[in-house]
């Protein structure tokens, strides 16, 4: 069985942004169980060693960024969780409605 066509260098992926040119290097020592996972990583997605790098560390940042709350954002949420709000109006008439229906 023929192995799949590659796309070349220089095909981009429909609404993303100019490619930069990799002109810096990285070496790297990894075990060779973690060597193992690269290359079938590399085999099922078609990407480069540095392009696998380059997305987990994306997604690592960008999941940090989603769960640290810096400044006024944190401030704001401390705030919020740190309220005693009274129930509102319908929940409390609501409960009473069950408690009479269910006991």
């Amino acid at each position: 069985m023929p192995s799949p066509r590659k796309k070349p260098a220089s095909a981009k992926k429909p609404g993303s942004r100019q490619r930069e040119l990799k002109t810096q290097r990285m070496e790297l020592r990894v075990a060779p169980s973690a060597k193992k996972v690269i290359h079938q990583a590399m085999s099922v997605t078609g990407l480069a060693a540095g392009d696998l790098a380059y997305e987990g560390a994306r997604r690592l940042l960008e999941e940090h960024q989603r769960m640290v709350l810096l400044g006024a954002d944190r401030d704001a949420f401390i705030a919020a969780i740190e309220r005693d709000p009274q129930p509102a109006p319908r929940l409390v008439e609501a409960l009473r409605r069950h408690r009479r229906l269910l006991g």
